[in-house]
């Protein structure tokens, strides 16, 4: 009995530990996006900040670029970040051409491990991280994002 309680409760520690170490790097993320500029979370207090995970070859990262260069557009000078985070790619060119194609206005980094240790990993694509304007991880979402969905999410917070 008093074996079981010992793992149970180092399981229950090393869980937390891990959930307090995904939250903290998320926290304090710096990427560089394709065109050189650095992207740091706490220079975006005050905004929504998405962190939206895709590839070139993934149909429901396909289907939701619209909606999100749409809410990217219609907020990116007023409580908004978008940073798209390619992942999966052949060469920089390859996703350089994918961004062309579907108009992405909104900045891209080049994925990688370094990158997903500073805001998460993920085994689904499209995975999306919305940090709210504190700059606090608020959701995870595996899987599409629509324009509604990120709407209804991103309520004023006056």
């Amino acid at each position: 009995m008093l074996t079981k309680k010992l793992l149970l409760m180092s399981l229950l520690s090393l869980f937390l530990f891990s959930v307090q170490s995904v939250s903290y790097a998320a926290s304090n993320f710096a990427v560089k996006d394709m065109a050189g500029k650095k992207h740091v979370l706490a220079d975006y207090k005050g905004k929504w900040v998405i962190v939206n995970y895709w590839a070139t070859w993934c149909p429901p990262c396909l289907e939701e670029v619209p909606d999100l260069v749409a809410l990217y557009d219609s907020r990116k000078n007023k409580d908004l970040v978008i940073l798209g985070v390619a992942f999966d790619y052949e060469s920089a060119q390859e996703v350089t051409d994918y961004v062309n194609d579907m108009l992405i206005s909104y900045p891209i980094v080049l994925g990688d491990e370094q990158v997903q240790k500073q805001i998460g990993f993920t085994d689904v694509l499209p995975t999306t991280y919305i940090f709210n304007p504190r700059g606090e991880l608020v959701k995870t979402k595996h899987g599409l994002v629509t324009k509604q969905y990120l709407d209804n999410l991103l309520k004023p917070t006056h």
